[in-house]
């Protein structure tokens, strides 16, 4: 029996002039009818192909020779015996029987560990056996962490689980849980190094790392249309339309794809203006005019960029998911699509957060807009404290990272929160994000404590405690006060109508004293005749 997978869905098919029945992988895509052909003991068979199982990896066989009758047929989930590739078998009905373009698609999808395995191996022989080891120790360290950490992800990429998400290539979000492992990893080690030791080993990444950041002056003047400025009146706006502005449309952009909820998006957006507001006294780049926090960054950035991402998000869920192989298409147009259309979604799950549904969804709502502003917060405090000037390329790499690992995150979080019977424990993904947040807010408080012990000012803090309060009063008064009060009055209604039922049945009672129904007395006693004669 062969096996083969195409991650396309599971087709059932029938050969009426060999009179073999088989199940199989078609490529002409996802719940469609194609024609196939497969070659039977020399002869060709047309099979028309139907729609049954999605994403399952099956088996056929010839029918036996003595009887006709088709072989057993083994059914598995795809993903469970790929890691090793397909198995061969020595009948004529093997893989080799697929057409060229069918078995490079399901080389494609092959984790290739053999052949990692060997490169890898080559490459370390190389350089041990025919490359000269300099002398420079340095250069010796680096170069050895950066083998060590090519091998671990060498390692992670081929045999790592897959995730939720399968599209461009599963390997490819392999890679990045094995890039968080990694980047985890650094701010340990970070973490447990003195704050001199831990600014100037940054060296090694960059030498120009290292050296305090020149202090800037942020705000300034807030005029919008500066009179005193013949010249160029708005000069104040046009200085603050810099690179920042696509950023940050982009980003939200990328962050309403991956919460794919408007309200959540919104909540995010305005409370860290909030806080940048009310952290300015700490880091002076959060010092900003009015009009640039609540008109170019919530309106415009921050507002454009959620709008543009529910607008794909509507696209995405309207879209149909009905894939066809690249190489049953006909033109080359159609084929270009297809390669397109291979970095969009395999299919779609819409994100139904319900917060108020639940104290469980509750809480976990406010624990991702939590780490999300965490996570927003440790960019400016991460520069600040281990003097990253704002345009330097690590940063950038920082926010590439989480983009990439923040989709996968998400969706790991709401099948946990939704359907948690499947899902009973916690993604690998959305586990190290969480810890890399947590780990890089310890970072800034044990680097700078005294910035972020600076006390909050009067007014700030009164209306940090408002907000708190009212949060804290509506969940007891959602989730318990006004659970018992509705369990109360289902009580009290359930009492009334049982008393209501008691009072009908003791008006019934008046009638027929003794409780018995008219047509099960004798017919005698019914019309009032008196008791029977006894035998």
């Amino acid at each position: 029996m062969a096996f083969v997978d195409a991650g396309a869905g599971a087709y059932l098919a029938a050969c009426r002039d060999t009179g073999a029945f088989l199940v199989g992988l078609a490529a002409g895509g996802w719940g469609r009818v194609a024609q196939f052909r497969l070659g039977f003991d020399g002869q060709e068979s047309s099979c028309q192909w139907r729609a049954l199982l999605p994403d399952f990896r099956v088996g056929f066989a010839p029918p036996s020779s003595s009887s006709g009758v088709p072989q057993p047929l083994r059914l598995g989930v795809v993903g469970e015996e790929l890691a090793s590739g397909p198995r061969e078998s020595p009948s004529p009905w093997g893989l080799r029987h697929l057409p060229g373009a069918q078995m490079a698609v399901l080389d494609f999808r092959r984790a290739h560990t053999l052949t990692v395995l060997f490169i890898l191996t080559c490459t370390l022989g190389y350089v041990t056996l025919l490359e000269e080891t300099p002398q420079d120790t340095a250069y010796n360290t680096k170069r050895g962490i950066v083998a060590s950490i090519l091998v671990f992800l060498c390692f992670g990429v081929t045999q790592a689980k897959d995730g939720p998400f399968s599209r461009p290539h599963p390997a490819y979000w392999r890679f990045w849980l094995c890039v968080s492992v990694v980047y985890e990893l650094f701010l340990i080690f970070i973490l447990f190094q003195t704050v001199q030791d831990g600014r100037q080993f940054l060296k090694y990444v960059d030498p120009k790392l290292g050296v305090p950041l020149p202090e800037r002056h942020y705000g300034g003047n807030c005029l919008i249309y500066d009179p005193d400025n013949e010249t160029d009146p708005f000069h104040n706006v046009w200085d603050k339309l810099d690179g920042f502005v696509p950023a940050h449309f982009l980003g939200w952009y990328l962050k309403t794809l991956m919460i794919r909820d408007w309200w959540m998006c919104m909540i995010i957006s305005v409370m860290f203006e909030f806080l940048e507001y009310s952290l300015e006294h700490q880091l002076p780049n959060f010092s900003e005019c009015w009009w640039d926090h609540w008109i170019m960054d919530v309106l415009v950035c921050n507002g454009l960029g959620i709008y543009c991402g529910m607008k794909t998000l509507e696209w995405l869920s309207l879209k149909t998911y009905k894939w066809q192989g690249l190489w049953n298409i006909p033109t080359y147009k159609g084929k270009m699509k297809r390669i397109a259309f291979q970095f969009t979604p395999y299919s779609w799950v819409r994100f139904e957060w319900k917060p108020a549904s639940s104290l469980r969804r509750w809480l976990a709502v406010c624990g991702i807009i939590l780490v999300f502003l965490l996570a927003e917060l440790n960019t400016f405090y991460l520069k600040f404290v281990l003097w990253m000037p704002p345009e330097h390329y690590l940063v950038l790499l920082r926010l590439v990272f989480f983009v990439n690992v923040g989709g996968v995150a998400m969706r790991e979080i709401y099948d946990f929160m939704d359907d948690p019977k499947p899902h009973k424990k916690l993604g690998p993904q959305a586990w190290l994000v969480a810890a890399i947040t947590a780990t890089e807010l310890l970072i800034v408080v044990k680097y700078d404590p005294h910035t972020l012990t600076l006390s909050l000012p009067f007014y700030i803090s009164q209306c940090w405690t408002l907000g708190s309060v009212l949060v804290l009063t509506w969940t007891v008064w959602r989730f318990f006060l006004r659970d018992i009060t509705l369990r109360y009055k289902e009580t009290r209604r359930q009492k009334q109508q049982s008393k209501d039922d008691q009072g009908s049945a003791v008006g019934n009672g008046d009638q027929h004293p003794l409780g018995l129904d008219e047509d099960l007395l004798e017919p005698g006693v019914a019309e009032g005749e008196g008791p029977p004669t006894p035998n």
